[in-house]
């Protein structure tokens, strides 16, 4: 702990974290705001939501900032996703920790912004996650554990390092797979399956209704996924005192680099 604490990347991971989730929960909350105003021109009064919009949104958004700073930080932009490759011990408690930090306060700041870009709008809940009507806590507790679950999934599927075979876009398919779950979940629940992002509309609003299930779901689901990718599906040969190491000192091949030289951050790229 105290080794990465002392190490300039590390700081510059956190940091990447926070820039990119402020920047991807502003556009994609922006984007599901953007119906609510009128198109003077096509003389149009009121628009429907468009859940295919609000999904491409929130997944191209995804991809590109995991794009962007994948190589800094990993772009994990979802405490699930950092409970997962914590579980998978990728990363070392202290990291994860100051990265779900880092998360929590870029989705209070894009809400914020947007409170003031949108402050025309009458009871505007800045995104804010709920249950739809004739859902129940239970049936959307379900929701949010699979939906997170398959993007949990394909995070540490696509970043594997052990993997050879992956040719393709490890950011484009992780945004491909948030996309898959907003085009599931926005019609039960709003589409959490994102601890921080339910949690900055929730405090920006002053809504904390049903809130719980927006933090339990993507927990269950982000753990589930990682315990059953790494002890089923694909099982890593490491002991548990290599495991324990990780989780205390972090990876060691993340920070053998100094100055600017950044190559060996690859969480974001098929190895």
């Amino acid at each position: 702990m105290a080794s990465e604490f002392k190490k300039k990347m590390f700081w510059r991971a956190v940091v990447a974290e926070f820039l990119a989730m402020s920047l991807f929960i502003f556009i994609s909350i922006g984007s599901a705001l953007g119906f609510s105003f009128p198109v003077v021109g096509n003389k149009t009064s009121t628009r429907s939501q468009d859940n295919v919009k609000v999904s491409l949104a929130f997944g191209l958004s995804i991809a590109t900032m995991a794009q962007s700073v994948g190589h800094i930080s990993g772009a994990h932009l979802n405490p699930a996703v950092t409970l997962g490759l914590l579980l998978s011990c990728q990363i070392s408690i202290f990291k994860a920790l100051m990265y779900i930090i880092a998360q929590c306060l870029g989705a209070v700041v894009a809400p914020a912004i947007l409170s003031g870009v949108t402050s025309s709008l009458p009871n505007n809940l800045l995104g804010l996650n709920s249950l739809s009507e004739g859902i129940n806590a239970g049936q959307g507790l379900g929701i949010e554990i699979i939906a997170t679950f398959q993007l949990v999934l394909c995070v540490l599927a696509t970043t594997d390092r052990r993997r050879n075979d992956v040719s393709g876009s490890a950011p484009l398919a992780i945004g491909l797979s948030v996309a898959l779950g907003h085009l599931l979940a926005i019609d039960y629940t709003g589409c959490g399956i994102n601890p921080a992002r339910s949690f900055g509309s929730a405090l920006i609003a002053n809504n904390f209704e049903n809130h719980w299930i927006f933090w339990v779901g993507p927990i269950i689901g982000g753990a589930s996924a990682a315990l059953i990718y790494d002890f089923i599906l694909a099982p890593r040969s490491s002991d548990l005192t290599d495991r324990m190491k990780v989780w205390t000192s972090g990876q060691v091949e993340e920070y053998d680099l100094e100055g600017d030289d950044m190559n060996s951050r690859v969480e974001m790229k098929p190895k």
